[in-house]
């Protein structure tokens, strides 16, 4: 019986050949399985530390919810736009919108935003093609939500017009772009490039605050 006391050990039964000692469990180290101590319990506190830091959405992941719902938005105007203009506009008159001031008159235009550069329209589309690859790459670290609309603006507008680009004539990445919104002495753009260039003005306008994609801000 000693010895099936001993193998079975309590903490309060003094060893057989202890003369009287206590088990070190009894001394100030919790004994197993007692509750509230132990690589458990801290196991425990740790993962409910976890699970309440994990309840709450990430930041960065709202920040690029409101880019992509930007670009979906600024896309999805230019591209119903542009359908219209060509079925009801092009090979029309131009309708005067605000007397000569401003017109909508349906253009097709094989060069850069605002008809410049006619003769690189490959070169154009690379370089459209380029900023949506950078702009999707810097959205993984986009906690910021004013450059979250800016950088939104210039992906809808360069997807805008990359699509004409492919799918339109002459040719694949040879596409002329379709313009129509004609402002008196001023080049006809769309809303592609309206999305590009409000983009391009808030990410010059962040700059200069200090604000960066990731939040912070810093003064030189």
């Amino acid at each position: 019986m000693a010895e099936a006391e001993r193998i079975i050990g309590t903490p309060d039964t003094p060893d057989a050949t202890g003369g009287g000692k206590e088990r070190p469990d009894s001394e100030g180290t919790p004994a197993a399985g007692e509750p509230g101590t132990g690589p458990a319990a801290a196991a425990g506190a740790s993962g409910t530390g976890e699970a309440e830091a994990t309840a709450a959405p990430p930041r960065g992941r709202r920040r690029i919810a409101v880019l992509f719902a930007v670009a979906a938005f600024a896309y999805v105007l230019d591209l119903v736009s542009k359908l219209i203009v060509v079925e009801k506009l092009e090979h029309h008159p131009p309708i005067e919108i605000i007397g000569d001031w401003l017109k909508f008159e349906a253009i097709r235009n094989a060069g850069a935003a605002f008809g410049f550069g006619e003769a690189f329209t490959v070169i154009f589309t690379m370089i459209a093609a380029a900023v949506i690859v950078v702009i999707a790459r810097l959205a993984r670290k986009l906690y910021s939500l004013p450059w979250a609309i800016a950088l939104g603006l210039l992906l809808g507008g360069a997807l805008g017009n990359l699509t004409d680009r492919i799918f339109r004539a002459p040719g694949v990445f040879e596409g002329a772009v379709v313009d129509f919104i004609a402002p008196k002495h001023f080049a006809v753009f769309n809303l592609a490039d309206s999305a590009i260039v409000c983009g391009g003005i808030l990410i010059v306008l962040l700059s200069f605050r200090g604000l960066d994609p990731d939040g912070t801000v810093h003064k030189d």
